[in-house]
Order: structure tokens, then sequence, then C-alpha cells
């Protein structure tokens, strides 16, 4: 591709007039200038968003569980069944992390754990009914592909027989949660126990099909090649074009983060000890734009502030990125790998958004928003 070329692509791209594939994605990110790449996904951002408005969520992540036996190298949060530091959250104290996320004005409720061997499906159903019953309003956006694979093979039931289950018992949402890299060459070094790509996209087809909200999502830094990560989104995107088709909907939104690792799991990727990212901030905002160009069949791109930090998030709704992420009034994931980021208020994310120079706005998990601006 020469510099001609890859300059009128990106036009193209950006404008709505091409679409890239896999193999010219990965020559933008060795060759194109980073000034190239923003430009164009800040104009494919403008193009399908308001350019002044940056959206965001008010919710909180509750993991439910810890207990695992998925045993994925890069996971710091996991504990096997039987371990002292496993658990089962009790439902009191569950439903009162509930309660203090609406009275701060949240919407909406994520809730993952692991893969619990002891745990049926009238578990998983009681949860979401004890919640929408004393919490009605509340979006509850829950599990993951994996999570659903996993309960399907504890019951002996279909994974579409599982989410229509879910989705009686209020469940309104499927996270992209356990995808990483959508690449089973990178899957079956990093988790090879954890579903594989096609089943995992194939959930998601099910859960288009019933009209949840869903989400895809990327992680980089497994020391995975641009090769693997743009094949991945290749099968994310090619996914999203037949669920559009059949079904009239798909994945809403779209988030990438560098994979973050501490010391125990430091020899895995590397020599370095201690909390590392997958990615510095140069990389991740090259790679975000290209995720916004790529990713032309998907309305929204979020900044991840978790991983990265507030600073570089607000670089990013620069880069592509038309949604600065959600409050997460707990989080325990990710900060169990080491990272400071994680909490936020929505005093917090609204100073942000507004110190990038954008307009800050509240919405649920459809992205409808709820208020007009506070200030």
């Amino acid at each position: 591709m020469t510099a001609t070329h890859w300059k009128e692509q990106l036009d193209a791209v950006a404008g709505g007039a091409g679409r890239l594939t896999p193999e010219e994605a990965c020559f933008l990110h060795d060759n194109a200038p980073i000034e190239d790449l923003r430009a164009a996904a800040a104009a494919m951002r403008n193009r399908l968003h308001d350019p002044n408005v940056v959206t965001y969520l008010v919710d909180r992540n509750i993991n439910y569980s810890n207990v695992c036996v998925t045993d994925c190298k890069f996971c710091e949060f996991y504990r096997p069944p039987g371990h002292e530091e496993a658990y089962v959250l009790d439902r009191d104290v569950l439903l009162q992390k509930v309660a203090e996320t609406v009275a701060v004005g949240g919407t909406r409720i994520l809730l993952q754990g692991g893969h619990h061997p002891d745990l049926p499906l009238a578990w998983y159903v009681q949860l979401l009914r004890d919640i929408k019953s004393a919490f009605p309003s509340v979006e509850l956006n829950a599990f993951s592909p994996p999570e659903i694979a996993h309960i399907a093979e504890v019951e002996g039931l279909s994974t579409l027989k599982v989410l229509e289950t879910l989705r009686d018992a209020g469940m309104s949402g499927l996270p992209g949660g356990g995808g990483e890299i959508l690449d089973d060459r990178i899957r079956e070094q990093v988790s090879p126990k954890k579903l594989k790509t096609r089943p995992w996209l194939s959930v998601m087809g099910e859960a288009h099909s019933l009209g949840l909200v869903t989400s895809a999502s990327q992680v980089i830094g497994f020391g995975e090649t641009p090769e693997h990560r743009f094949h991945a989104l290749a099968a994310v995107r090619d996914r999203q074009d037949e669920s559009l088709a059949a079904f009239g909907r798909g994945f809403l939104s779209f988030v990438m983060w560098p994979l973050q690792h501490e010391s125990r799991f430091g020899r895995v990727f590397g020599d370095r000890l201690g909390r590392t990212l997958g990615a510095d901030e140069a990389a991740y905002l090259r790679h975000l734009a290209l995720c916004r160009l790529f990713l032309d069949n998907i309305p929204h791109v979020g900044a991840s502030w978790p991983t990265m930090g507030p600073e570089v998030a607000m670089r990013g709704l620069a880069f592509g990125a038309d949604d600065f992420g959600s409050t997460m009034l707990e989080e325990n994931v990710v900060s169990s790998a080491g990272s400071t980021h994680t909490c936020m208020t929505e005093p917090l994310i609204r100073k942000y958004v507004s110190q990038a120079g954008f307009r800050p706005r509240k919405r649920d998990s459809n992205y409808v928003l709820l208020s007009s601006d506070l200030d």
C-alpha cells in the first residue's frame, strides 16, 4: 500500500465510503502517522454522533462471586473452589450494593463472576428476580458469553435456553466480557479452558436474537501481533453484519483496553515484575483510532479510564471515542491486577469530559440520553 493509497483509504473509511481489510489495518498500524489516524477516527466519530457530546453511564460492577475453574493465566481475581478467599456474596450484601448505586443516580448494575461449578441456573434466576423485585427500574446487564456457556454446561441446556430463562427473570443485557482477543491462537495460550471465538460469537448472536443489549470488547497486550488483533476485530465485525441483517440489532458498543497484570504473572508475559500494562499511551491511542475505523458497523466506542486513567481517556475522545464509560462505583477484577483507577463519580466524569472540550450527557445502557446538561 503506497502513502497515497493509505491516505485515500483513510479518507474513504472516515467518510463512510470504504471498509478496512485486516491487512490494510495492519499496514496502517505499523506505518500511518498517529495524527492521521486520529484525524480519520475523529472524522468518523463526528459523522456518526454529535461532535460536541460525550456520553457516560452511572452504574456499579458487582462481582457476585470470585470462584472459577477456568484458570486464565492473566486473571488475578479468581479463586479456585475451596480456597480460603473464595466467596459468593450474601444476598443482603448484594442488594445493599444495588441500593447504594440507586441512591447516587445509578441506572445499571453489571453482574459478573467466575465459572462456579456448583451454582445452578435457579440460583442466577433468583438473583435477578430479587434485584428486580427490590429495584424494578434498574437495568441488569449480567454475566458474559463464557458464563452463559458454563451455566448451560452445568445444567445440560442450550445456551439459547439459558439466555431466554435469564431474560425472563429480568436480565436486559449481556456484556462483552470473556472475549479478550477473539483469536483462538492467542486464546489457546492465555485462556485454554475458556470459550473459543466461534461459540463466544454464537452466544452473542443468540443474545441479539432475544433483543438483549450487548457490547464487544478487546484486551491487548498478550504478546499478540496486529494480525491477531484485526483478525479478532474482523470476527466481531462479521458477527455484527450477520446480526444486523437477521435481527435488526447487534452490538451497541465496543471498548478496548490494555492487559494489566501483577507480579505473580510477570513471568508469563515477560521478565518484568510488578504491575505492567499491555500497551503504553501511544500504542493504546493508535489502536483505539484503528478500532473506531475498523468497526464501522458498531455505533459507539468507549474510552477506558479504569486501565489508562482519566487523562488518557480524555485524549481518547479525540481518537474516535464518543463515550467515557461508566462510574463503576465498584470494581474488583481490574483492581486486583494492580490498577489504581478503580472508581469514578458522576461529577468527576462530567469534569473530565468538559475539560476535554465536550458536553457530558448521562445515558442508559441503550445510549438513550437521560437528562439535559447539568452545567
